[in-house]
């Protein structure tokens, strides 16, 4: 149970659960008959490997780099930031790649040209991040639960705005957050209020991000 509990807590680390939802929504076939284009399904595959590459290196390698860095100088004593108060700065760190992630979108894409959801996701990461910073001042709040929340909002709102999708990837992601906040708990790295509050507020943020901006 261990050695599992660890695995999930690599394979569905926070940073790279916005990917797995980028990727589904990029490869997993969906369409919609409505005029709006809320796919990129059928989108040359060249466009969607170069769009999957932006969100990659703004929400998974750049601040993965620079938390290695704030570990190699000291600055956190963990990669994975176990202690509350090392947790301000990696969150800031967080939140300004999003932002960038945001205007770099409307900047390369131009605001409106892609599906509504990829503005919508790195604005989730602000909002997450944001409220996150507030809430660690009195609870160290799960930042895995958070990813897990992300991940299982953007498809909700995302499948409920195409008219053939597999529901097995909600489950999927659904199952996810269930086996990541299992394994958080085991590994008792939070209390069960740490863990469901993080997940309860991310999904909630994120689902209701996505809604208004669709």
């Amino acid at each position: 149970m261990k050695f599992l509990s660890h695995f999930f807590s690599w394979v569905f680390l926070p940073l790279l659960m916005p990917s797995y939802g980028i990727l589904i929504s990029l490869f997993v076939p969906a369409y919609s008959t409505d005029l709006e284009m809320t796919s990129l399904y059928f989108a040359p595959i060249e466009s969607k490997w170069a769009l999957f590459t932006i969100f990659f290196l703004f929400s998974v390698v750049a601040p993965g780099v620079s938390f290695v860095l704030l570990h190699r100088f000291k600055v956190i004593s963990t990669i994975d930031i176990e202690r509350q108060g090392e947790r301000s700065l990696p969150l800031v760190i967080m939140l300004v790649y999003s932002l960038v992630l945001f205007f770099l979108l409307v900047y390369k894409a131009g605001e409106g040209t892609l599906p509504r959801y990829f503005y919508a996701l790195p604005l989730s990461g602000v909002a997450v991040t944001s409220i996150f910073l507030l809430i660690n001042r009195w609870i160290k709040i799960s930042l895995h639960g958070a990813g897990a929340g992300i991940l299982l909002g953007f498809l909700i709102v995302f499948t409920r705005a195409q008219d053939h999708f597999s529901l097995v990837w909600v489950l999927s992601a659904l199952l996810a957050a269930g086996l990541t906040m299992a394994a958080r708990l085991y590994l008792r790295k939070h209390t069960p209020l740490e863990v469901y509050t993080g997940f309860t507020l991310a999904l909630l943020l994120t689902a209701g991000i996505h809604q208004y901006l669709s």
